[in-house]
């Protein structure tokens, strides 16, 4: 089936890009073979709790000191720590992602250029790594076009494929696609709502 940008409109009501993300949508799902209502309603619902309704596509890592102390305590241990970096989201993700995900040290800055970004976020040098290697592309300009409409699509209909998501959306296993892509079950009412909606507006009742 093919999503019309009528229903893309229902389903994102507070998004002025409409025929952006419609003409993305529209390349992209079948090739995917995200193709069929149960499938397109899991990942645009998955995808717009993950994007604010496809808004945010870049991680947001402005954060204060108290909250980097309350998400982040592992690398912020005491308060004078928290403070040097409050409000600076580069030294940020560069001390949070430093040495893990392929990433290199701090000083690296690969934290903050592969930090994650996308309709579902891509994180890490890895990642990036392998979703340009699909495109075969280098990972540095997987992070450029991972912030275009195009992109920030592509990098979550890659990610489906890879994590083998369409299996779950047909058998509507919310629960089980939520833990791969969020690793727990955060916001997973918020997920179930939307996808809920994605179905009625799709035609499946």
């Amino acid at each position: 089936m093919e999503l019309t940008k009528q229903q893309l409109k229902e389903l994102l009501p507070k998004n002025t890009y409409i025929d952006q993300w419609h003409n993305a949508l529209s390349q992209l799902l079948p090739d995917y073979e995200i193709n069929t209502p149960q499938r397109i309603a899991s990942f645009i619902a998955q995808c717009a709790h993950e994007s604010g309704g496809f808004i945010f596509l870049t991680e947001n890592l402005n954060y204060k000191a108290a909250s980097l102390r309350k998400i982040f305590g592992k690398y912020f241990p005491d308060d004078a720590t928290a403070a040097a970096y409050e409000k600076k989201p580069e030294k940020i993700a560069n001390k949070i992602y430093a040495n893990r995900m392929g990433n290199g040290d701090e000083l690296s800055g690969d934290g903050y250029k592969y930090r994650g970004r996308g309709l579902i976020q891509l994180t890490g040098k890895t990642n990036y790594t392998w979703f340009a290697a699909s495109l075969e592309i280098s990972a540095e300009e997987a992070a450029e076009y991972t912030q275009t409409f195009e992109g920030a699509a592509q990098s979550a209909c890659w990610f489906w494929e890879t994590n083998k998501l369409n299996q779950y959306a047909d058998s509507g296993d919310i629960l089980t696609m939520t833990k791969r892509i969020n690793g727990g079950t955060i916001g997973l009412e918020d997920r179930k709502k939307h996808y809920a909606h994605a179905l009625h507006v799709l035609g499946v009742h």
